[in-house]
């Protein structure tokens, strides 16, 4: 009982000194309840001015309590509480030292745009291209992520700048290292592009890295002319496939041909049926290849494996003014356009295939704030493209890119994206240092 009613007193029988103790160590609790977080529901108000006679807490005067973080010891302590200077010298006899194999690893890490920077730090980092180690690592790591491709001419001089869209920053590539033919951008697929034109009157096609700067001129189709191409990479197998399709001209009785970078030729397979085409564009899904046609009403598709062409009776919507075939991933396969016969009603929309039914399900919309930004004339021409379940729109005349994530369901400008001339052509690119041409 004693001890009890000793210590429910406030200091009777203690010092003066000890007193003064004990009226410092409560006015440190006062502080540590006063800039607690506040809390809902009950909690009493512990700020100096509802307190009758508190004592001035002004920053001053009030002392710091210093803690340790809960859960570390004191050396993990003394550790982080170190400042960090940024002038700190690497010690170069250290990193001298370091493994081939685990400077290859970091090094494969780091976005492929960055590696020729570094390639200016020595000799053996300048070579490291050439290097099969790290190309095998290289290989191995996940993709940089989706990037933007422009290609344009300038006085006859080809240019080509990429966007990276994970680090929102334009990369210039020098493409100076191919022909002077006049060429035009055909795609990209596993880190290659491919580009076909004419040098002189002889139809070319050509396959280049530009991370790598090599390229090489494919052989002559059996029927050599202008046609439609779309390439494809197998990463898997190291290899490249080249589809040529109709006469753009309208020939229709060129057969379809398939360049094989594994036999280093061209193939030729069936004609393609009697139809009327009402785009250029195609889209390869699944080891097929699809394009839109009118007459018959639907779609052509043609089976790499079996080399030949069928009718999908997949009717379009209605009032479709300008449809893109659009491949995505898992045998993902969408329509692009844009819906309305006047421009104040128009709309861009995106379908999708149910290939069980055989119709085109309507799945998002282009929201109107960037549907009047992207294309402000209802006669204003647009391009669109796709790559692993990511739909990107450009406008020939606003510069502008807008992209749809159709996994997130997602909207959004393409931040810092201003195409480089309003007759670039677009596509996208996945930047690999191990992607051969051979």
């Amino acid at each position: 009982m004693d001890d009890s009613g000793e210590s429910s007193e406030s200091g009777s029988g203690v010092s003066s000194s000890k007193s003064a103790k004990t009226e410092s160590s409560l006015e440190d609790d006062r502080y540590v309840k006063q800039v607690s977080p506040v809390r809902s529901g009950g909690s009493r108000n512990t700020s100096p001015l509802g307190r009758v006679g508190s004592r001035n807490t002004s920053p001053s005067r009030q002392k710091v309590i210093k803690t340790k973080p809960r859960g570390l010891d004191e050396e993990t302590v003394a550790t982080f509480g170190k400042a960090v200077h940024p002038d700190v010298q690497m010690e170069d006899n250290i990193w001298a030292m370091l493994p081939e194999d685990l400077l290859n690893e970091i090094l494969a890490r780091v976005p492929p745009f960055m590696i020729f920077r570094l390639r200016c730090v020595c000799k053996r980092w300048n070579s490291i291209l050439q290097d099969s180690s790290f190309l095998k690592f290289h290989s191995q790591v996940p993709s940089h992520g989706p990037c933007l491709l422009t290609f344009w001419k300038n006085s006859q001089t080809p240019q080509c700048s990429v966007f990276s869209l994970p680090l929102k920053t334009w990369y210039r590539i020098p493409f100076t290292f191919l022909p002077q033919w006049a060429f035009w951008l055909v795609g990209s697929s596993g880190g290659l592009v491919c580009f076909s034109g004419l040098d002189g009157l002889t139809f070319k096609t050509l396959v280049c890295n530009p991370l790598t700067q090599t390229w090489r001129t494919l052989p002559n189709m059996h029927f050599n002319q202008q046609r439609q191409l779309i390439m494809v990479v197998d990463r898997k197998d190291r290899s490249f496939k080249v589809i040529a399709t109709s006469d753009i001209y309208g020939d229709k009785s060129l057969p379809t041909e398939v360049y094989d970078s594994k036999l280093n030729s061209w193939s030729v397979h069936q004609i393609m049926p009697a139809v009327n085409l009402c785009s250029s564009k195609m889209a390869y899904c699944d080891s097929k290849l699809y394009l839109e046609t009118l007459s018959p009403l639907g779609m052509m598709m043609y089976r790499l494996d079996a080399g030949c062409w069928e009718h999908i009776p997949a009717k379009f919507p209605r009032s479709l003014l300008d449809g893109y075939l659009v491949a995505g991933t898992q045998k993902r396969l969408f329509l692009v356009g844009r819906i309305g016969l006047y421009s104040t009603l128009q709309s861009m929309r995106i379908w999708e295939l149910d290939h069980s039914k055989i119709l085109w399900v309507e799945i998002s919309r282009m929201p109107p704030k960037y549907f009047r930004a992207l294309l402000r004339l209802s006669a204003e021409r647009f391009e669109c493209f796709g790559q692993d379940n990511l739909i990107c729109f450009t406008s020939w005349n606003q510069g502008k890119g807008v992209l749809y994530d159709v996994d997130k369901k997602g909207w959004s400008w393409i931040a810092g994206c201003a195409l480089q001339s309003y007759n670039s052509q677009v596509c996208f690119y996945e930047p690999r240092f191990d992607a051969s041409i051979y």
